[in-house]
């Protein structure tokens, strides 16, 4: 495999249900272990919308579009994992996109409910006391509120991470990173290889949510006394409802400067201070990543592999359907050529 000098790659993924899925400037591949231990791989052409619209590649819009982008992909990228690692195509009981829809439209309200009204709402009533007279036109009513907002997010990793599927899904996302490193490296995509790399990246998503959580409650506790956003109506109940339901749209943008925040840390490893800053991060990513095992790390080296092979148009295994391949190892996989300086992180 080709050494480059380029620091980081454009190519990044997510882990799935049994498996990884790898995105690169023109393709995406879901690799996923089935249940007789074939692993298949789905692929198909990607394009992001800041390619038709060039201003989306604009900082802070990007990290918007990525972050919309990433949530769809991982959304489609988790129904067919679903399927394929329940061998669910061969027992005729596949998950239907209605059902994945309505599973994530579900997850989508509870997440806004935990990490944005939940906090909100145990703020409120801590500082409705006569003894704390605090009300949310001081900043430290919105300090209290992301603090409170940290700690549900803390907790609720930790526990999920306790669960045995989740516990595998994190495994794979560690699996993940040590694939990306090993492409980053330069060195051939061997399960030898990767083993030694570790689970932790800095351009990692479990980073982009912390940051996201962290700059939130900065701007929060700046933007509503200043825009008097804490006066929206009379009505107590209804003030704090319009409060939470502004937060909510201005995450967005909040998004954005988390991404372009990362992005300047990640390219700056190297400087002590821009490591510090990402070193939060890195220590999270503790409770999303787990060591895996040499078959997990087969798989996500299988999926980065192939999108490398379908960017260099080397693709030439037969096709189960109009998209898929399954493979029994990873040397099925022929070796391609390809280095980092040809898919950098612009």
């Amino acid at each position: 495999m080709k050494k480059s000098s380029a620091q980081f790659t454009s190519i990044g993924g997510q882990a799935v249900i049994e498996g990884v899925m790898m995105r690169s400037p023109h393709f995406i591949a879901i690799a996923v272990r089935k249940t007789n231990q074939q692993i298949v791989i789905r692929s198909k052409p990607y394009a992001s919308i800041g390619q038709k619209y060039p201003f989306l590649k604009k900082p802070i819009l990007r990290g918007v579009v990525t972050l919309i982008e990433s949530m769809a992909q991982g959304v489609e990228s988790l129904g067919y994992s679903a399927n394929i690692a329940s061998d669910a195509e061969n027992s005729g009981e596949q998950i239907s996109a209605l059902a994945i829809a309505g599973s994530i439209a579900t997850a989508l309200v509870l997440g806004i409910g935990l990490f944005v009204a939940l906090p909100h709402l145990i703020t409120v009533l801590i500082t409705s006391s006569e003894r704390v007279q605090l009300t949310a036109k001081s900043p430290l009513f919105h300090l209290l509120d992301g603090g409170f907002k940290m700690a549900i997010l803390l907790i609720y990793v930790y526990v999920i991470g306790l669960m045995k599927d989740i516990h595998r899904v994190f495994q794979f996302h560690g699996a993940e990173h040590k694939s990306i490193y090993t492409f980053e490296a330069g060195e051939e995509l061997t399960v030898v290889n990767a083993r030694k790399y570790t689970t932790l990246h800095p351009r990692c998503g479990t980073s982009f949510l912390l940051f996201l959580v962290l700059i939130s409650i900065l701007v929060f506790s700046v933007v509503f006394p200043i825009f008097h956003l804490t006066e929206l109506s009379s009505i107590p109940f209804v003030n704090h409802l319009l409060m939470v339901v502004i937060k909510i749209f201005l995450m967005l943008p909040v998004a954005g400067f988390a991404y372009e925040f990362i992005r300047a840390c990640a390219f700056r490893m190297k400087n002590p201070i821009f490591s510090a800053l990402i070193w939060p991060g890195m220590i999270l990513q503790k409770l999303t990543t787990r060591e895996p095992t040499d078959d997990q790390l087969e798989v996500a080296l299988a999926s980065l592999k192939q999108v490398l092979r379908l960017e260099k148009g080397t693709v030439g295994s037969p096709l189960i359907g109009s998209n898929e391949i399954e493979i029994t190892n990873l040397s099925d996989l022929a070796l391609v050529e390809a280095g980092v300086a040809e898919f950098p992180e612009l």
